[in-house]
């Protein structure tokens, strides 16, 4: 992809809709966009249906999915999966608004496709208040915003995950054997810090970001998803068995936590920002509603049923991400080092993102001659403030927590409500749309506001009081 063509402002490598004279669809706010509506613009090589699954389920599993057992903890056994199912259902609903819009804005202004900023941009300009109208810039800058704090904030987590696994392998690694039963007691070698296993990665981290061709990257990518897969498989096989009585388990644990819980959950669901993209680059876009449906529908289901075992599997024990609980033998060891392998690979395609909001615009103010430097500089500088933020805040399950709070809400759960009433208010809207609206960004602007809170507190808390340390001395 050319620097001019990102450079570009008029490009937006996002949803395309058919343009047509007439204005919005005809089902307006019931749903998506008439499959009728769809016009492919120049995507004669676009996805087929499978692979945009593929890519949608790969947009919303990574490292949060890992750390739902200690989500569910922090809820409760019954809670937990019934929080995660409505969290689930809401944030397919707020996909579903962002879609629709996007939709609605390419009918009326002609646009071949827009990006999640633009449709709140189109939202803001259509509105009644002649001050948003006004400050509808603001808009895009703010969801551009929040897109690179997500992005970032998921490369923060990833150097977390990485420094845990690889401490605890190498911390056991003269005590690993054959012997997987979980009643065998290993010693763990003293090691160095985490935080000084985050510094030795960084320098293959900035390497890899050197790496600008999507398609080299989505080589990469498809070896992080065969490893991440086969673990997973492996880590379900391990949790099915001897689950003990879960009647210990408390059905719902204290208000204290459930805002952890709220961030880890929201973290984990906040894939909204790859469905526009995936849409854009289908070769049928009508098929892109059940796609959504079905893909999420299994994110779901994945979710709630790792959450769910992993809790009763291993119960109070659970660690800040499942794969830290797994017995100290080679087997388990080595999905450890596959699952790290495939998050050091993401690494490259979630920085990619804000990277290329960031860099371009800094690089065209400087000579051609210069450019490539400045470009690498940037990209280096960038690795380094998610590598010394990961080290200033060192567990992982508030990592997660605290980025899913602080950003992850905003996008995936306030942002699609409030652009659904900016889009159609004006058109008029029936009031329960509105009261439901208002509903779901009150609740994901309590669960900003207390969660990042509750976090920060945990942050701040004494080390004697941490109770979900990621060291684990005997398996």
């Amino acid at each position: 992809m050319s620097t001019r063509r990102l450079r570009s402002e008029d490009y937006n490598d996002y949803s395309s809709t058919d343009v047509t004279p007439e204005g919005s669809p005809p089902d307006g706010m019931n749903g998506f966009a008439h499959p009728e509506s769809y016009q492919r613009f120049g995507e004669t090589n676009g996805t087929t249906w499978y692979q945009t699954l593929i890519h949608l389920l790969k947009g919303n599993i990574g490292t949060g999915l890992l750390g739902l057992p200690l989500a569910v903890k922090n809820a409760g056994i019954l809670l937990g999966p019934l929080s995660l199912l409505v969290m689930g259902v809401v944030a397919v609903h707020c996909m579903g608004i962002l879609v629709k819009c996007a939709h609605h804005f390419c009918n009326r202004f002609q646009k071949q496709f827009l990006d999640y900023g633009g449709a709140v941009m189109y939202g803001l300009e259509a509105t009644p208040s002649a001050c948003l109208r006004t400050h509808a810039i603001w808009g895009r800058r703010i969801v551009g915003l929040f897109l690179i704090i997500t992005q970032l904030g998921f490369c923060c987590v990833y150097f977390v995950f990485l420094a845990d696994n690889l401490k605890q392998v190498v911390s056991a690694a003269n005590g690993t054997t054959n012997d997987c039963s979980p009643n065998r007691t290993v010693v763990m070698t003293p090691t160095m810090d985490s935080r000084l296993y985050m510094l030795s990665i960084l320098p293959f981290v900035v390497l890899l970001t050197f790496i600008q061709n999507l398609k080299v990257l989505s080589i990469f990518s498809m070896l992080a998803n065969v490893a991440m897969l086969g673990s997973l498989v492996v880590i379900y096989q391990y949790i099915v068995r001897d689950i003990p009585d879960p009647r210990n388990l408390p059905l719902a644990a204290a208000w204290k936590t459930y805002p952890l819980f709220f961030g880890t959950a929201i973290f984990a669901f906040e894939g909204i920002g790859v469905v526009l993209p995936l849409e854009n680059k289908m070769k049928k876009p009508r098929q892109f509603p059940v796609i959504l449906y079905v893909g999420m529908s299994i994110v779901t289901i994945l979710y709630i049923s790792l959450g769910v075992l992993g809790y009763l599997r291993f119960g109070a024990d659970i660690q800040a991400s499942i794969t830290l609980n797994l017995p100290n033998c080679w087997l388990y060891q080595a999905v450890k080092l596959l699952f790290s392998f495939g998050i050091f690979f993401t690494y490259a395609v979630q920085f990619y993102v804000p990277a290329e909001i960031i860099i371009p615009p800094l690089v065209a103010r400087v000579s051609e001659r210069w450019g490539w430097l400045v470009n690498l500089l940037l990209r280096m500088g960038l690795v380094c403030v998610t590598c010394v933020l990961a080290i200033l805040i060192p567990r992982l399950d508030l990592v997660i927590s605290l980025v899913g709070s602080m950003s992850s809400s905003a996008l995936a759960l306030i942002f699609p409500p409030l652009l659904e009433i900016a889009t159609y208010y004006s058109e008029g809207m029936h009031p329960l749309v509105i009261a439901k609206d208002i509903a779901i960004s009150l609740f994901g602007f309590v669960g900003f506001v207390v969660g990042t809170y509750e976090a920060l507190v945990e942050l701040v808390a004494p080390a004697a009081t941490v109770v979900n340390a990621t060291t684990v001395l005997v398996q």
